[in-house]
Order: structure tokens, then C-alpha cells, then sequence
């Protein structure tokens, strides 16, 4: 896959917060599993110019991403976007890995940029966080005296 190009924004460069990030069709990998498929038909591919959308609520993905994993449709489900709600489709089985922390999430497919966003579902479930003011994606503790993740 090319690298994915995302806008310029020399005006907004404070808090734009860039990031790659490996994708993986999560069908493929329990296939591999269990032995139906050799490990190396496991379709997946790294985004090296993810955008961290803190206005996007889950993983966007271009369609050419989506076409590449092969990923499999779920649904329909109306978008509030900039130019108002549409109809977007709805993509099952991503698995998602940014350093050491991955999970597996419905994606919604972007057509009219060629570029990936990051939304908060995933941040919030992988413990991530945007630091704006680095550029970076932080990620929150998770050892044996801290820990993102609660049952309150």
C-alpha cells in the first residue's frame, strides 16, 4: 500500500498529533490460528500517517485500506460529518497495534480522503492519549500498581 498523505496544515501544527499504526484483518489471523490458512495469506498493512481525531468517535479507514485487508461489511450507520449526516459503512475485525497494545474494532470507511483517523473508542479501550502539546500519542499506565482500565 502507498503511504497514505495527509494534509498540511502549517497554520494548525500545534496539538496535530501523527502516528503509525499496524492493521491487521483479524478473520485472517484466527484462520492462521487454527490452521486453515498459512500464516503468510494473513492480510495486514502499517499506516504510517494516521491522524489522532479526537472529534472521530471510532478507527476510519480509507477504502483502499479496507479493500487491501479484505475486511468484511457489517452495516450501515448515519455519519455526522462537516458537510452534515450521511450514510457510512460500517466495517468488522480490525485489529489495531501501536506499540505494545492492540484490540480488535469495527472501522468506519472514509471516502472522500485518502488519509486514516484515529478516533477515541480505540485510544479509550488501548489506553491512549493524545499529548498535543509533543505531537504524540501517550500511552497511560498499565502494570501491576497502575492501570487505565477500571470496574468501579
Amino acid at each position: 500500500m502507498s503511504k497514505l498523505r495527509i494534509p498540511n496544515f502549517p497554520d494548525m501544527q500545534m496539538g496535530q498529533v501523527i502516528v503509525t499504526l499496524t492493521i491487521t484483518n483479524r478473520i485472517d489471523r484466527v484462520l492462521a490460528e487454527r490452521g486453515f490458512i498459512p500464516t503468510e495469506q494473513v492480510r495486514s498493512s502499517i499506516l504510517n500517517d494516521v491522524l489522532v481525531d479526537t472529534g472521530a468517535t471510532l478507527l476510519c479507514l480509507p477504502a483502499a485500506a479496507i479493500a487491501q485487508l479484505g475486511l468484511v461489511l457489517g452495516g450501515e450507520a448515519s455519519v455526522e460529518t462537516t458537510a452534515g449526516v450521511q450514510k457510512g459503512r460500517i466495517f468488522r475485525d480490525v485489529e489495531l497495534c501501536f506499540a505494545d497494545r492492540q484490540g480488535t474494532f469495527d472501522c468506519l470507511e472514509l471516502t472522500e480522503v485518502p488519509y486514516a483517523l484515529l478516533g477515541v473508542i480505540p485510544m479509550e479501550v488501548l489506553g491512549l492519549e493524545p499529548d498535543l502539546k509533543n505531537r504524540q500519542l501517550r500511552m497511560l499506565p498499565m502494570n501491576s500498581e497502575q492501570t487505565y482500565l477500571s470496574i468501579l
